[in-house]
């Protein structure tokens, strides 16, 4: 029985799913870097403003220490991609034998790296269109209620019954590389234009223009999962990434946070993956190379 998780980051989702779980009596630690988060995080616990202006808060352990995390039964990993191995190196060293890992993050590889310290059968693959924006260290506001599904493994049933407990959406699918190019498809779309943008998720709808890129990015991602063989988990993907930006429309990306504050974006694993697997499948992809160069331009070294 699932009761002690473990959250690896300290940012938006993190603190979402950190709430979210505490509050229907699960045991929470959030392990990360962000010396103010994992203060505040331990004074004040963890707050999320919901969309109609209530907020939650409830109590949760933060550490850096991952030697903290050894009674963990569910690990969710919400870092960015770029900070995955890190992550795994940690988890190695604090998961207990039984324990389960949970990638929900942007990306491609993520699953592999996790797996490459873990071991396959501790790993499952999940992906979420919940978002939120980050508003200070151990502050969010909720974005959108999204769905959050996961690959069909013989732990898959356990962890829809641990979120749906608190209230959000999931689902278990067959394919799980059909579910990380779905997650791609979206996060292409939205994240590097709403991030160059300085927009929330919903305003790209509203303008032709960028409405038009959302589209050109997400039929250009989906053609390299057709020519990799991956069959996507919906018919449409234009269609599939609106909806996403319609649910979370008042959401700021996690790229755009990320641009905003000076760190690193996830570029490089989301529209630098999809040029570099287009090459190798002999798709074109000019709309995502453009949106990786100008995105990695804004970067701060």
């Amino acid at each position: 029985m699932i009761k002690n998780i473990l959250i690896v980051g300290t940012g938006a989702l993190a603190t979402l799913f950190a709430a979210r779980l505490a509050a229907v009596g699960f045991n929470i630690t959030m392990l990360g870097t962000w010396k103010k988060a994992l203060e505040a995080l331990n004074q004040v616990g963890a707050r999320v403003v919901e969309p109609d202006g209530t907020g939650i808060q409830y109590r949760v352990r933060a550490t850096d220490d991952p030697f903290d995390c050894l009674d963990t039964d569910l690990a969710f990993i919400l870092v960015k991609a770029w900070q995955t191995r890190r992550a795994a190196e940690q988890l190695a060293r604090c998961l207990p034998v039984n324990g389960v890992v949970v990638t929900l993050q942007n990306g491609l590889g993520n699953r592999q790296i996790l797996a490459e310290y873990l071991g396959q059968e501790r790993v499952v693959l999940g992906v979420t269109t919940s978002g939120a924006t980050l508003l200070g260290p151990g502050l969010a506001r909720m974005g959108g209620d999204g769905l959050t599904s996961f690959e069909n493994t013989p732990r898959s049933a356990e962890l829809c019954d641990v979120l749906s407990s608190a209230g959000m959406r999931v689902e278990i699918v067959r394919d799980a590389n059909a579910l990380i190019w779905g997650k791609l498809v979206i996060s292409a779309a939205i994240n590097p234009l709403s991030a160059l943008l300085k927009v929330p998720n919903g305003v790209l709808l509203e303008r032709p223009s960028a409405r038009a890129l959302m589209a050109e990015l997400a039929v250009e991602t989906s053609a390299v999962a057709s020519a990799t063989g991956i069959h996507l988990p919906f018919s449409d993907p234009v269609l599939t990434a609106e909806a996403v930006a319609r649910q979370t429309s008042s959401n700021y990306s996690s790229m755009f946070q990320d641009l905003k504050r000076g760190a690193k974006t996830e570029i490089d694993s989301i529209c630098g993956a999809i040029v570099r697997t287009g090459a190798e499948s002999g798709v074109s992809t000019p709309v995502n190379k453009t949106m990786w160069q100008l995105v990695s331009a804004l970067h701060k070294r």
